[in-house]
């Protein structure tokens, strides 16, 4: 089923302040939640409410939302990330009551939540000029948590394994009944003896202290594509920290950052550089060698080019990153006013300023 716009579905306006869309949300939860609201759709529509308020109370998620729509969340977000960020307790504080685990209602009515992702990782990368022009393969070396090979994640001692945690029964969960009024809650807090592993360890593996996960250095082999410029970022699904209750692995992403170049200047996927020039060639005009990251080209100036006069070289500039096409380089010629002059030099100059040159 398609779904709603989230304006819509709190019923506040697009420009309306995150202490509105609270006091909406909250109005329509204690309307629609399971627990107080037993119609049959109820449940569906708590559900509803609940993850517009949580993506709409999000400043970044707002504005993922805002210039995306839902595919801007919901190629971004897990379930688990959207409703991850909400303080439920606080958002229903002043009833009296906390909804503590209203999380996993919203994930699939009480259900116990899956296994959290691992931590992403940012490494940044710097590169020059020259190789963002024309693309890099390299390896990197990352820090990062790792399963440990030693107890194969289980904690335990090689020849041991952990046992059913006697507190919980191997679920990590303990449930909470609190009531407040007419109202029943079913909290589920992680267990404190096994700290929500679901099991205990008598004999913890020596390598990695009984946690499973170890510290690495990874080298991780990584292609950065030509015309990237610095904040670019490559993204390196599953390739950050392990999760520590067995999910998938965080991503690893790459920010670029280009060194400033002694030649050229970039402006987006155009370059611009510099280039001297002497005062006869300025006056009579001709051929001037040139660089490009490409080595070196000829522009053809024209009799009494002045200071400051910019030609282009098309395609000489930096690749696009998004598109088969290059930027320009844009040559700023300057002249170069010489200040050792021979005495023929001299001579010559004087003739020259004689008849009015």
């Amino acid at each position: 089923m398609e779904k709603r716009d989230y304006y819509e579905v709190l019923g506040v306006p697009r420009n309306a302040s995150k202490d509105d869309v609270k006091n909406q949300y909250r109005k329509l939860a204690l309307k629609y939640h399971p627990d107080r609201n037993k119609s049959p759709d109820a449940e569906e529509k708590f559900k509803e409410i609940s993850e517009a308020y949580a993506v709409l109370s999000d400043e970044e998620k707002r504005v993922q939302y805002d210039q995306l729509g839902h595919a801007g969340i919901d190629q971004r977000y897990s379930a688990e990330d959207i409703f991850r960020s909400v303080d439920f307790d606080e958002v229903f504080r002043d009833f009296g009551f906390g909804f503590g685990s209203i999380f996993e209602t919203l994930l699939g009515g009480g259900r116990a939540r899956g296994p959290i992702e691992g931590q992403d990782i940012r490494y940044d990368l710097e590169i020059s000029l020259e190789q963002a022009h024309s693309g890099l393969t390299d390896e990197i070396e990352v820090p990062r948590r790792e399963y440990c090979s030693e107890c194969n994640n289980s904690g335990a001692k090689p020849g041991t394994s952990p046992r059913k945690c006697p507190e919980c029964g191997g679920t990590g969960q303990i449930q909470h009944v609190q009531m407040a009024g007419p109202m029943r809650f079913a909290v589920r807090r992680p267990c404190g003896k096994c700290r929500g592993r679901g099991s205990v360890i008598d004999k913890p593996c020596s390598a990695c202290r009984g946690s499973g996960i170890v510290e690495r250095h990874r080298r991780i082999s990584i292609r950065i594509p030509p015309g990237v410029d610095t904040g670019s970022q490559l993204i390196m699904r599953e390739e950050g920290d392990a999760s520590d209750e067995g999910g998938q692995r965080g991503d690893l992403y790459v920010v670029v950052h280009v060194r400033p170049h002694g030649v050229f200047r970039r402006e987006g996927s155009d370059l611009i550089c510099r280039v001297d020039l002497s005062f006869t060639k300025a006056v009579l005009g001709g051929e001037v060698d040139v660089p490009t990251l490409d080595g070196s080209a000829k522009i053809t100036v024209p009799p009494g080019t002045q200071g400051g006069t910019m030609f282009r070289l098309r395609r000489k500039g930096m690749p696009e990153l998004r598109h088969n096409g290059r930027g320009d380089e844009l040559v700023v010629v300057q002249v170069s006013t010489p200040t050792k002059l021979t005495q023929r030099q001299r001579e010559l100059i004087q003739d020259l300023s004689r008849v009015g040159l």
